[in-house]
């Protein structure tokens, strides 16, 4: 039996006055998943996240969430504490503590003592806020407030995440703290829905990813496959040799993949521009060491997110 997927639109629209914001858009997050939402700034990308948390009424369409149908003008109470959303302006309450504020989130959420003091140790300890817990959230620095605000979106345990721009603002070690959370709730089998601009987050944590233009959804795969699919045409190989130089270059250029060969200076490397797959890289190692080139450094590149982004050309749109 095929797996219900924990997401699933279709043909979701979101309309303000003249202006469509999310078109007749199809999603599928299965479970499990670190899915991340790019693009250009008015792409649609918060208006999708704010109607998959119930957050916002869609105009038209249909949302799933593990295979239950949201229900338009209704409250859907047990598909909302399915749910964990942290947008990226929600506020907090300098004035309490941060377990005094877990708390009281936990109780909207109707947890219940033992329960309820065990899981606020559990997500006090994942988010490493333990020598924090009795201080007052105005004391937090900002990294700090983001994790507890993370902490406050999971307390009731959601099977769906949904984060937008959870790193916005932060510095480089908080940022990798955000990503460690991330990995650790996906690793307990949380499904996680992330937009975000910093894409080299997004390429350290998603499976999949999807990219918003215009409300529509343009490209949605899983990650490696994307980064196949901008390898196939061309890439890059960087191979070193203990030998001669011009020997590997001479060996490399007899290649049919091979298109070009550059020496870099300083060291007996060279840069290869490349056309073929990974079983293609291997066969050219093989063929080097079999006419007895010393190999010492043989790396296939793969491209960035942002240049992956970037080459596939979406329109700015702010």
């Amino acid at each position: 039996m095929t797996a219900v997927p924990t997401v699933r639109t279709h043909r979701l629209t979101k309309q303000f006055d003249n202006h469509v914001a999310v078109n007749h858009l199809d999603l599928q997050i299965d479970r499990g998943e670190v899915y991340g939402l790019i693009g250009p700034n008015g792409a649609g990308k918060t208006t999708l996240i704010r109607m998959l948390a119930a957050a916002e009424e869609p105009t038209a369409g249909e949302i799933y969430i593990n295979g239950a149908r949201f229900l338009r003008g209704q409250n859907n109470p047990e598909l909302k504490r399915q749910l964990g959303y942290l947008p990226d302006d929600f506020p907090l309450y300098d004035d309490l503590t941060v377990w005094d504020y877990l708390d009281y989130f936990a109780r909207l959420y109707f947890l219940r003592d033992p329960q309820r003091s065990q899981r606020l140790y559990e997500v006090i300890e994942l988010v490493e806020l333990e020598q924090k817990k009795n201080e007052l959230i105005a004391t937090l620095s900002r990294g700090m407030k983001q994790r507890l605000s993370l902490a406050r979106s999971i307390i009731h345990n959601p099977t769906l995440l949904l984060l937008d721009e959870p790193v916005s603002g932060l510095d480089p070690l908080a940022r990798v703290q955000v990503r460690n959370i991330i990995k650790s709730l996906q690793q307990q089998g949380m499904t996680i829905l992330i937009s975000s601009h910093i894409l080299s987050d997004l390429a350290e944590i998603c499976t999949s990813i999807g990219i918003m233009e215009l409300g529509h959804l343009v490209e949605s795969s899983k990650l490696q496959a994307l980064y196949d699919r901008s390898n196939q045409d061309q890439q890059q190989l960087l191979i070193s040799t203990l030998g001669n130089l011009e020997d590997l270059q001479t060996a490399l250029r007899k290649s049919e993949q091979v298109q070009e060969v550059e020496a870099l200076s300083g060291v007996p490397s060279v840069r290869v521009q490349f056309i073929g797959s990974i079983e293609d890289c291997a066969a050219l190692l093989k063929s080097l060491l079999e006419v007895g080139i010393p190999i010492s450094n043989f790396h296939r590149t793969q491209e960035t997110l942002e240049n992956i982004f970037l080459k596939l050309g979406y329109k700015q749109t702010s």
